[in-house]
């Protein structure tokens, strides 16, 4: 195919090195950002160098490397924030202390929208499935085109890893749910953009994950 329906640039930005993901339509030049934690000029000269239009910033969920800058670039950019889900309202509400801590700008804020398992989002002609996958925080969401097999999934997943889950609210035997129920079955041919560290194939995390392999959970 020489012109695939989406198409896909990774910005690491902050120290922690997050995967900030510019993602759109080849059909009509719009775009999103999801999870722009930092760094707003890489992320901005990644939009200028794609040549696309935002039209939303998306979230996976709440920790500051995600979406400590999100507010001040739907301000700039003049467009809406959907996502995370309403459980990671405690995250957003800490954002500003947050950056204090880690040295970052942490802007809080309510999003225009919360997401919900079976909500769907747009970016242009695309429509993106989400799905409810709490663990490394309560309120996380995944991202989900289908016919392009490819998930944005933040930190639930890592090549070769699972996202933590010693913060507050975490729960790793609901992150390893999340991983089983929700991603597995999207199909072994979908890669997979993490939060942080190189895309990777369920197919390939599932023979050797040392956290979520079929043979760490008996499947």
């Amino acid at each position: 195919m020489t012109n695939p329906p989406m198409r896909v640039t990774i910005v690491p930005v902050t120290p922690l090195q997050q995967n900030c993901t510019v993602i759109w339509c080849t059909a009509t030049m719009k775009a999103a950002v999801v999870d722009p934690g930092g760094d707003l000029p890489r992320i901005e000269a990644a939009i200028a160098q794609a040549g696309v239009t935002v039209e939303k910033i998306l979230l996976t969920h709440g920790h500051i490397d995600h979406a400590g800058e999100a507010k001040p670039l739907a301000d700039k950019l003049g467009v809406a924030i959907e996502g995370p889900h309403e459980a990671d309202r405690f995250w957003l509400a800490r954002l500003d202390e947050d950056g204090r801590n880690w040295g970052l700008r942490g802007v809080v804020f309510e999003p225009d929208r919360w997401l919900r398992d079976g909500d769907t989002v747009s970016v242009g002609d695309l429509v993106l499935d989400v799905y409810e996958t709490p663990g490394h925080t309560p309120g996380h969401v995944i991202f989900h085109h289908a016919p392009s097999n490819l998930a944005l999934v933040g930190d639930v997943l890592f090549q070769g890893s699972i996202g933590r889950t010693d913060f507050p609210m975490s729960d790793h035997d609901a992150l390893i749910r999340s991983v089983v129920t929700k991603l597995w079955p999207l199909g072994d041919a979908t890669t997979f953009i993490p939060g942080h560290g190189p895309a990777s194939t369920f197919a390939h995390e599932r023979r050797s994950n040392a956290f979520v392999s079929d043979r760490v959970l008996g499947g």
